[in-house]
C-alpha cells in the first residue's frame, strides 16, 4: 500500500504566479538564470539558483549561496507573493503542452516506503547533486522540487480528477515557453479521506523524473 497525505502548501498570489513560476533550476546555467530573472524580483530563480544574486564567479555550493536562496524566499514570503494554506490539502496540477496534456497530484509522500521498495526507483543519483537538494531544503526549510512520480491508474481517481477540474482553478497561467499550468486546491475532507483510501490500496509507485 501507497501512503500519501495532504499538505499545508506555500502557493503563489494568483495575480503574480505568471511572475513567480519559472523553468526548474538543473535545465539552465547561472549565466542563463541570471538574463531571465534580473528584472523580476519574484521569479523563483532568486529562490532556485540564488548564486545569480551574488558575483559571477560565486561557488554554487557555498553557504553563502543557500543562504542567499533563504533570504529570497522568506522575502517572497512577506512580500505575499507566497502564503501558506492554513491547512493540509492535496492539489491537482495540470500542465498542456501542445497537443500533450498531463495531470497530477501533489501530495507528500513517505521517505520511508522509498527505503522499502513501495515507491520504486528507477536509476542511480550523484551524490553531489543529493547533497546540494537536501542542503537547499534544509536552508529554506521547505521542499521545492516536487519528484516525479507515476502509479497505476484507477478509475475511481481519474472519476476523482475529472470532477475537481472543472471547478475554479485557484492558478491558471501560461508560461513565455508556451505552456500552461493550472491548479486547483483540494480542502474537502471527504475528497482529501478518499485520496488516501484509493492510494492505499495501490502497492506501488514509480519515481520518473527525467523521463
Amino acid at each position: 500500500m501507497a501512503t500519501l497525505k495532504p499538505f499545508a502548501a506555500l502557493r503563489p498570489k494568483a495575480d503574480l504566479a505568471a511572475k513567480i513560476c519559472e523553468l526548474p533550476y538543473d535545465v539552465m546555467n547561472s549565466d542563463e538564470a541570471r538574463a531571465i530573472a534580473k528584472d523580476n524580483p519574484f521569479n523563483f530563480l532568486h529562490v532556485s539558483k540564488p548564486e545569480i544574486d551574488l558575483e559571477p564567479n560565486a561557488d554554487v555550493y557555498s553557504d553563502a549561496v543557500y543562504a542567499k536562496g533563504a533570504e529570497n524566499f522568506q522575502l517572497l514570503q512577506e512580500q505575499g507573493a507566497l502564503a501558506q494554506d492554513a491547512l493540509p490539502c492535496f492539489y491537482l496540477y495540470r500542465q498542456v503542452m501542445g497537443s500533450h496534456t498531463q495531470t497530477g497530484l501533489v501530495a507528500a509522500a513517505s521517505v520511508s516506503e522509498y527505503d522499502s521498495g513501495i515507491i520504486k526507483k528507477h536509476e542511480l543519483t550523484r551524490p553531489t547533486k543529493e547533497d546540494d537538494r537536501v542542503r537547499h531544503m534544509e536552508a529554506l526549510n521547505s521542499q521545492t522540487g516536487p519528484v516525479f512520480l507515476t502509479y497505476r491508474a484507477t478509475t475511481e481517481l481519474d472519476a476523482l480528477a475529472q470532477r475537481l477540474t472543472a471547478t475554479e482553478a485557484a492558478v491558471d497561467l501560461t508560461a513565455d515557453d508556451g505552456v500552461q499550468h493550472t491548479a486547483w486546491v483540494i480542502e474537502n475532507a471527504e475528497d482529501i479521506a478518499f485520496i488516501e483510501a484509493q492510494f492505499a490500496a495501490i502497492d506501488f509507485l514509480y519515481i520518473a523524473d527525467g523521463h
